[in-house]
């Protein structure tokens, strides 16, 4: 039985991976933890683990921690947590972070974007980006997984088997991403009160998001080419999933029967990823709640562009689906083991 703590677990990541890892047969959560509400009863902040899962929240203790955990779920927010991580990691356990700090590999990339100074860069190098579909292999063996964004997950699922092929003209790729509002946290923010979301879709951090070097990090990985896109996200009012529709313009005429073929071949055999028929496009309540990744692709002929579209559950696939995912990896266990 892995033994399992939470830290940050009274966001909404960390409910869902609450959620998720009661009903894991080989996982068992020892301690949970919460910067904001030490000493409170879990169920009194998550209702839904009344009676289910009977813990108190706790200060952060890397030592405490440690002697009680196999592994650890870091969900909080950017820029809190890594030297929290680096403590914990260096005594000989695991961790997997939620949040972007060990996922970019160049610090002063991460420092530009996020604004803040990396308090563990030299931890960077050990960390492995946990898209199990691109990087399965190297996840066992490392201390720390950087769970991916979940704009970042849809977008680089959507596009990796045409970059790995050299596909697309460079400077090509704009995606146009749409996000329910779970996916900015909780957070005090006038953009995402009530009224000012419902009834209402807007853009924002237009061609400036923080995904944005993550997605041209591991797409640039991939092809063994340096990668730009232009990238515009979108608030919708709905609670949870996003759905990215990513254009490009192909550098030789294709059909989409072709460009089908390719993503058949990279991901026919992945057990979270589905490529739909021909016809059904991907929407958001087809994944909501689950770990999947739906997608399907076209070719505009006429203007030789590429349209690929794809929807996940941002809280599920994009966060603590895919940390479970990981988890699972780490550790020996079938991938899809208590993700329902």
């Amino acid at each position: 039985m892995i033994r399992v703590a939470v830290v940050g677990a009274t966001g909404y990541t960390g409910g869902e991976l609450l959620k998720i890892l009661l009903s894991h047969p080989d996982a068992r959560v020892t301690n949970v933890t919460s910067q904001s509400r030490p000493g409170q009863k879990l169920g009194d902040v998550h209702p839904f683990l009344r009676g289910r899962m009977d813990l108190t929240l706790e200060s952060y203790d890397a030592k405490r921690l440690a002697s009680t955990c196999d592994v650890v779920f870091f969900a909080l927010p950017h820029g809190v947590g890594s030297q929290n991580i680096a403590d914990f990691v260096a005594l000989g356990k695991k961790a997997v972070d939620l949040s972007a700090d060990f996922r970019l590999k160049n610090v002063k990339t991460y420092e530009a974007w996020y604004k803040v100074k990396h308090a563990s860069p030299a931890l960077l190098k050990k960390a492995v980006y946990g898209l199990p579909e691109l990087y399965r292999k190297e996840i066992p063996g490392s201390p720390l997984i950087a769970n991916p964004g979940c704009y970042a997950t849809t977008t680089i699922l959507a596009l990796t088997p045409l970059v790995r092929r050299n596909a697309l003209v460079p400077g090509s790729v704009v995606v146009d991403a749409k996000s329910g509002v779970s996916g900015a946290g909780k957070k005090l923010d006038p953009m995402y009160l009530y009224c000012e979301v419902t009834e209402n879709f807007q853009a924002y951090a237009v061609a400036k998001h923080r995904h944005v070097p993550e997605i041209e990090q591991i797409l640039a990985d991939q092809s063994g080419q340096t990668q730009s896109l232009t990238f515009v996200p979108h608030l919708v009012p709905m609670t949870r999933g996003i759905l990215v529709t990513a254009y490009g313009t192909l550098k030789k005429k294709m059909t989409t029967a072709a460009v089908r073929r390719a993503f058949e071949e990279d991901f026919g055999g992945e057990r979270f990823i589905r490529l739909l028929p021909e016809g059904r496009w991907p929407q958001t309540k087809d994944t909501a709640g689950s770990n999947y990744v739906d997608i399907n692709v076209t070719v505009d002929e006429r203007n030789r562009r590429v349209v690929v579209l794809a929807a996940l559950d941002n809280l599920v696939k994009g966060a603590s689906g895919q940390a479970v995912q990981n988890m699972n990896l780490l550790f020996g266990l079938p991938e899809a083991l208590g993700i329902k």
